[in-house]
């Protein structure tokens, strides 16, 4: 009967044999108890631990059981505090169970308003990916601002894009310029160049994003973090908008095998995508993920361009920037 204070039926026994033989031993308690010596002695561990027993001041070395109006009533107190916090925890989990259900009934209605789906981790959103990719039927263009291309991810894509350019289907991808600088992902790109495929490099790019015949598309919800939730958008209007967004990127953009080439002020793709983020207030951690760059690139990239301009912070290169004519005046604010 009182387990749920902590004693087992084997520590009760021991507890009511100390409480009717006061400062017994071990093997007086066994044989009154009808337990082993071992069994007792575990009985005794248990007690003690709760501070049912203490020495005996009469009986060296023996035992002495504390009385139970003070030692169950401590222990029940003890218990009850234990069911407090845990009552509190478990209103704690309701209230925070409360928030995820509501955010993720948010999530659920923008994405619906949008006319599409939330795909929660990266397993889901690959398995989605796979699937579109199957009963794709004309047109695949894509954004990949990632940088530099591992090895797997190349050697898993390769299959898919044989596959899809034997159906005659157009592949059409926007890497960011540092590719250039990956032998193995240029060898890649030159590989999909031969077998029909069409890729072209930018500065920066504004998302992942993957469009399907110019009906379905997938991007990250949060670009920060793209393998953890994705949305496929279905509907007309995002699609058109979406769609015009990257014809506008792949004008701009240049072919794989163009060389660099620097504009009428002397800016390089990546130098004028560096001085838009300068003036913008980026970090050279911010503008090393926008370029696809390692910190160290981007900084030398920003320290240069800073030393063209004169400038001795970044504040002073966005106004001189806009001086030099490199960006429009409202970009300096």
């Amino acid at each position: 009967m009182l387990d749920t204070l902590g004693l087992d039926t084997g520590s009760e026994q021991v507890y009511r044999g100390l409480l009717a033989m006061p400062g017994a031993g071990v093997a007086a308690l066994a044989a009154y108890l009808g337990l082993t010596a071992a069994e007792v002695r575990a009985g005794l561990d248990v007690l003690s631990e709760l501070s049912l027993v203490r020495p005996s001041a009469e009986h060296a070395g023996g035992l002495r059981a504390v009385s139970p109006d003070i030692g169950l009533d401590i222990l029940m107190s003890r218990q009850q505090a234990r069911l407090a916090a845990q009552q509190q925890r478990l209103e704690e989990s309701r209230v925070a169970a409360a928030q995820l259900i509501a955010e993720y009934a948010d999530q659920r209605s923008v994405a619906a308003s949008l006319g599409g789906e939330q795909l929660v981790g990266l397993d889901e959103i690959r398995d989605r990916l796979a699937h579109l990719t199957r009963e794709v039927r004309e047109e695949v263009m894509a954004f990949s601002p990632d940088g530099a291309q591992t090895e797997a991810s190349m050697a898993a894509s390769r299959p898919l894009d044989r596959e899809l350019l034997g159906r005659r289907v157009r592949l059409r991808t926007v890497y960011l310029d540092s590719v250039r600088n990956s032998p193995s992902t240029t060898a890649y790109a030159e590989w999909l160049t031969r077998l029909g495929g069409r890729i072209r490099t930018a500065p920066a790019l504004p998302t992942r994003m993957i469009i399907i015949d110019r009906a379905t598309a997938v991007m990250p919800v949060n670009g920060d973090d793209t393998a953890a939730r994705a949305v496929v958008l279905t509907g007309q209007g995002i699609l058109a908008a979406l769609c015009a967004l990257f014809e506008t990127v792949w004008a701009d953009a240049r072919p794989l095998g163009a060389s660099p080439a620097r504009d009428e002020r002397g800016l390089t793709g990546q130098e004028e995508a560096t001085v838009r983020l300068l003036a913008e207030g980026r970090t050279d951690e911010s503008i090393a993920k926008r370029l696809g760059v390692s910190q160290r690139t981007a900084r030398r990239i920003a320290t240069g361009l800073m030393e063209r301009l004169g400038a001795r912070s970044r504040f002073e290169a966005g106004v001189l920037a806009v001086q030099a004519g490199w960006l429009p005046a409202r970009a300096a604010h």
